[in-house]
């Protein structure tokens, strides 16, 4: 069963197949192994993609995932990719339009087991290789260019890479607006965005009053809130000043009760009533 119906797979192989370089044999007998049909490799790559799976999922009778490894950087070597993508998002922007005027840049964090040319110690995972990806992206959240970087690479030094990554796209509007979190509130920052002519729109580090901030769960989801505040408001005591989570980081206590929980009794009905005392006669007179 195909991951993507033919009436998308076609047209992606013929725009795919277009930008292939003509293959050249350069084995003096011409009778080498036969090679693995470029289609059936991209139908492969194109269910890695839907389904998000390795390579040795993927592969069967077919194509092993040596071939499908070796055939991906071979193309990525020629440009392929590249070109698919700016293909891609030409198209996108014909059929929607790119939303320019209001981009964001941010990055996360990934593991890297087998380590790579970027790979580098993870702060967040005890040291382990790890790979970090600053993205850019517009207002719709269609992401327009990456930038590959060690795991311990600070945010803010890969802005300048990951905004050049944008020119490729086509011509910006006037001072577009750049949205950043507070990781990167430095005057470096401020400065790459004004010498390629950006308005920046930066979180601030710190410039909210402690007291003032939200309770934990408003940031993350609204629905969080109540269910958070009522689980503070029952286990830990309100500190002095007002406010549940003012001075976070410092040792709390539980709240206990003034008087230790008693068992209440639920009544269950009438109890049944005792036998009459004539039984009890009877069965001594029976006595011998």
């Amino acid at each position: 069963m195909p991951a993507l119906p033919s009436s998308i797979l076609e047209p992606l192989w013929v725009q795919v197949s277009a930008l292939l370089p003509a293959r050249q044999v350069h084995h003096p007998l011409g009778c080498h192994r036969p090679r693995i049909a470029d289609r059936i490799v991209v139908d492969k790559l194109v269910q890695l993609l839907v389904f998000g799976c390795g390579y040795r999922r993927i592969a069967d009778a077919t194509c092993s995932a040596t071939t499908l490894r070796r055939r991906r950087d071979e193309w990525i070597s020629a440009g392929v990719a590249n070109q698919l993508r700016l293909a891609v998002l030409g198209a996108y922007d014909r059929m929607h339009g790119l939303e320019l005027e209001q981009l964001a840049v941010d990055s996360c964090t990934t593991k890297a087991p087998c380590g790579g040319q970027v790979a580098g110690p993870s702060p967040v995972d005890r040291r382990k290789q790890g790979l970090k990806r600053s993205v850019l992206t517009d207002a719709g959240g269609i992401p327009l260019g990456a930038v590959p970087a060690r795991a311990n690479h600070r945010d803010d030094g890969l802005l300048a890479a990951t905004l050049d990554t944008v020119g490729v796209v086509g011509v910006l509007p006037t001072r577009p607006v750049v949205h950043l979190d507070a990781g990167y509130d430095y005057q470096p920052c401020r400065q790459v965005l004004a010498k390629r002519g950006m308005a920046g729109e930066i979180a601030t580090r710190g410039s909210e009053p402690r007291s003032r901030r939200p309770p934990v769960g408003d940031r993350a989801h609204p629905r969080l809130g109540e269910p958070v505040r009522e689980a503070a408001l029952v286990h830990r005591a309100a500190p002095e000043g007002g406010g549940v989570l003012v001075g976070a980081g410092q040792r709390r206590h539980r709240v206990r009760p003034a008087h230790p929980p008693r068992l209440v009794l639920l009544p269950l009905g009438r109890p049944t009533p005792p036998p009459p005392m004539t039984y009890w006669r009877s069965l001594l007179a029976l006595d011998p």
